[in-house]
Protein backbone atom coordinates (compact mmCIF):
# COMPACT_ATOMS: atom_id res chain seq x y z
CA UNK A 1 0.00 0.00 0.00
CA UNK A 2 1.70 3.18 -1.20
CA UNK A 3 1.10 6.77 -0.12
CA UNK A 4 -0.55 7.39 -3.50
CA UNK A 5 -2.84 4.43 -2.87
CA UNK A 6 -3.85 5.88 0.49
CA UNK A 7 -4.62 9.28 -1.00
CA UNK A 8 -6.54 7.65 -3.85
CA UNK A 9 -8.73 5.64 -1.44
CA UNK A 10 -9.35 8.71 0.72
CA UNK A 11 -10.35 10.74 -2.35
CA UNK A 12 -12.70 7.97 -3.47
CA UNK A 13 -14.42 7.86 -0.07
CA UNK A 14 -14.56 11.66 0.15
CA UNK A 15 -16.34 11.74 -3.24
CA UNK A 16 -18.84 9.25 -1.76
CA UNK A 17 -19.47 11.76 1.07
CA UNK A 18 -18.22 9.45 3.82
CA UNK A 19 -16.03 10.19 6.82
CA UNK A 20 -13.03 7.99 7.57
CA UNK A 21 -9.95 8.22 9.80
CA UNK A 22 -6.64 6.45 9.25
CA UNK A 23 -5.31 4.19 11.99
CA UNK A 24 -2.55 1.63 12.21
CA UNK A 25 0.81 2.13 10.55
CA UNK A 26 -0.33 4.65 7.96
CA UNK A 27 -2.04 6.60 10.74
CA UNK A 28 1.23 6.81 12.63
CA UNK A 29 3.12 7.83 9.50
CA UNK A 30 0.47 10.52 8.88
CA UNK A 31 1.01 11.82 12.41
CA UNK A 32 4.79 12.01 11.98
CA UNK A 33 4.36 13.51 8.49
CA UNK A 34 6.47 11.00 6.57
CA UNK A 35 6.38 7.38 5.48
CA UNK A 36 8.74 5.52 7.80
CA UNK A 37 8.19 1.94 6.65
CA UNK A 38 6.37 -0.15 4.01
CA UNK A 39 2.69 -0.87 4.71
CA UNK A 40 0.80 -4.04 3.82
CA UNK A 41 -2.66 -2.50 4.27
CA UNK A 42 -4.60 0.60 5.23
CA UNK A 43 -6.66 0.69 8.44
CA UNK A 44 -9.70 2.97 8.21
CA UNK A 45 -12.28 3.82 10.83
CA UNK A 46 -15.67 4.84 9.41
CA UNK A 47 -19.08 5.86 10.67
CA UNK A 48 -21.13 2.68 11.09
CA UNK A 49 -24.20 4.27 9.50
CA UNK A 50 -22.12 5.06 6.39
CA UNK A 51 -20.93 1.47 5.94
CA UNK A 52 -23.27 0.69 3.02
CA UNK A 53 -21.97 3.76 1.16
CA UNK A 54 -18.33 2.96 2.03
CA UNK A 55 -18.73 -0.65 0.87
CA UNK A 56 -20.52 0.36 -2.36
CA UNK A 57 -17.91 2.99 -3.26
CA UNK A 58 -15.10 0.50 -2.69
CA UNK A 59 -16.91 -2.25 -4.63
CA UNK A 60 -17.36 0.16 -7.55
CA UNK A 61 -13.58 0.71 -7.44
CA UNK A 62 -12.92 -3.04 -7.68
CA UNK A 63 -12.54 -3.95 -4.00
CA UNK A 64 -14.13 -7.21 -2.87
CA UNK A 65 -14.74 -8.36 0.67
CA UNK A 66 -12.15 -10.91 1.78
CA UNK A 67 -12.89 -11.08 5.52
CA UNK A 68 -16.06 -10.48 7.51
CA UNK A 69 -15.67 -10.14 11.28
CA UNK A 70 -18.58 -7.75 11.65
CA UNK A 71 -19.50 -5.97 13.76
CA UNK A 72 -15.81 -5.60 14.76
CA UNK A 73 -14.22 -5.17 11.31
CA UNK A 74 -14.16 -6.31 7.71
CA UNK A 75 -11.48 -6.38 5.02
CA UNK A 76 -11.69 -5.61 1.31
CA UNK A 77 -9.00 -6.26 -1.30
CA UNK A 78 -8.69 -5.11 -4.90
CA UNK A 79 -7.31 -7.19 -7.81
CA UNK A 80 -3.91 -5.49 -7.38
CA UNK A 81 -3.68 -6.73 -3.79
CA UNK A 82 -4.40 -3.44 -2.03
CA UNK A 83 -6.03 -4.31 1.29
CA UNK A 84 -8.27 -2.10 3.42
CA UNK A 85 -9.10 -3.06 7.01
CA UNK A 86 -12.36 -1.27 7.86
CA UNK A 87 -13.59 -0.57 11.40
CA UNK A 88 -17.18 0.69 11.94
CA UNK A 89 -17.63 3.29 14.68
CA UNK A 90 -20.85 4.31 16.42
CA UNK A 91 -20.63 7.96 17.44
CA UNK A 92 -22.18 9.63 20.47
CA UNK A 93 -23.47 13.21 20.56
CA UNK A 94 -20.25 14.36 22.26
CA UNK A 95 -18.11 13.20 19.32
CA UNK A 96 -16.74 10.10 21.03
CA UNK A 97 -17.20 6.72 19.38
CA UNK A 98 -17.37 3.01 20.18
CA UNK A 99 -16.27 0.06 18.08
CA UNK A 100 -17.45 -3.45 18.82
CA UNK A 101 -14.77 -5.84 20.01
CA UNK A 102 -14.54 -9.63 20.13
CA UNK A 103 -15.36 -9.27 23.86
CA UNK A 104 -18.80 -7.64 23.82
CA UNK A 105 -18.34 -6.41 27.42
CA UNK A 106 -15.22 -4.42 26.49
CA UNK A 107 -15.75 -2.43 23.27
CA UNK A 108 -13.00 -0.25 21.81
CA UNK A 109 -13.46 3.34 22.96
CA UNK A 110 -12.55 6.43 20.94
CA UNK A 111 -12.65 9.74 22.85
CA UNK A 112 -13.70 12.74 20.76
CA UNK A 113 -10.19 14.13 21.13
CA UNK A 114 -8.65 11.20 19.23
CA UNK A 115 -9.98 12.31 15.85
CA UNK A 116 -7.29 14.55 14.39
CA UNK A 117 -5.30 15.11 11.22
CA UNK A 118 -1.88 14.21 9.88
CA UNK A 119 -0.03 14.60 6.59
CA UNK A 120 0.70 12.14 3.79
CA UNK A 121 2.76 13.42 0.85
CA UNK A 122 1.89 17.01 1.75
CA UNK A 123 -1.85 16.29 1.95
CA UNK A 124 -3.72 16.78 5.24
CA UNK A 125 -5.58 13.57 6.09
CA UNK A 126 -7.92 12.53 8.91
CA UNK A 127 -6.33 10.10 11.37
CA UNK A 128 -6.29 8.90 14.97
CA UNK A 129 -4.24 10.78 17.55
CA UNK A 130 -0.90 9.65 18.90
CA UNK A 131 -2.49 8.95 22.30
CA UNK A 132 -5.12 6.70 20.68
CA UNK A 133 -2.46 4.89 18.67
CA UNK A 134 -0.48 4.21 21.86
CA UNK A 135 -3.66 3.02 23.59
CA UNK A 136 -4.39 0.54 20.81
CA UNK A 137 -0.83 -0.82 20.93
CA UNK A 138 -1.32 -2.35 24.38
CA UNK A 139 -2.15 -5.82 25.61
CA UNK A 140 -0.43 -7.95 23.01
CA UNK A 141 3.05 -9.10 22.03
CA UNK A 142 4.33 -6.46 19.60
CA UNK A 143 5.70 -7.29 16.18
CA UNK A 144 8.75 -5.49 14.81
CA UNK A 145 6.48 -3.07 12.92
CA UNK A 146 4.69 -2.20 16.18
CA UNK A 147 8.00 -1.47 17.89
CA UNK A 148 9.00 0.68 14.91
CA UNK A 149 5.71 2.59 14.98
CA UNK A 150 5.90 3.32 18.71
CA UNK A 151 9.52 4.46 18.27
CA UNK A 152 8.28 7.00 15.70
CA UNK A 153 5.74 8.40 18.16
CA UNK A 154 8.40 8.66 20.88
CA UNK A 155 10.80 10.34 18.43
CA UNK A 156 8.34 12.95 17.14
CA UNK A 157 6.04 13.53 20.10
CA UNK A 158 8.28 12.56 23.03
CA UNK A 159 5.49 10.46 24.51
CA UNK A 160 5.81 7.31 26.58
CA UNK A 161 4.86 4.01 24.97
CA UNK A 162 4.57 0.50 26.42
CA UNK A 163 7.37 -0.93 24.28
Amino acid sequence: MTASDVLSVLALLRRAHTEVWIGGGWGIDALVGEQTRPHRDLDLMHRAEQEPTVAAALADAGFAETLDWRPVRFVVTDPGGRELDLHPLSFAADGSAVQASPDADHPFLYPASCFTTGVIEGTVVPCLSAAQQVHFHQGYEPADRDRHDMAQLRRVFGIATHF
